[in-house]
C-alpha cells in the first residue's frame, strides 16, 4: 500500500509516510490532472477521502496521551 517506502529516503517526521502517500494521490488524480483544478477543491469534492481521514487520525493521536502506550495510528 505505502508507495512511500519505494526507493526515497526515509523522513523521520511523525505521519510521514501518509503524507507522502496523500499528497501523491491528490496531485495524481484525475480531478488536478486533467481537470486543472486545485487540490484544495478536489478535497472539497470528496477526493481522496480515505487517506484524508488516516492523515487525520494519525495527526490527532500525536496529541493523544493513550498513544504513548498504544503507538500512533496509521503506518
Amino acid at each position: 500500500m505505502p508507495k512511500y517506502y519505494e526507493g526515497k529516503e526515509v523522513d523521520e517526521r511523525a505521519c510521514a509516510g501518509i503524507r507522502e502517500d496523500f499528497k501523491d494521490c491528490l496531485l495524481e488524480h484525475d480531478c488536478v490532472v486533467k481537470e486543472g483544478k486545485k487540490p484544495s477543491e478536489c478535497l472539497k469534492e470528496g477526493h481522496c477521502k480515505a487517506l484524508q481521514t488516516t492523515f487525520f487520525e494519525c495527526k490527532r493521536s500525536m496529541m493523544d496521551a493513550r498513544s504513548r502506550f498504544r503507538g500512533r495510528k496509521g503506518y
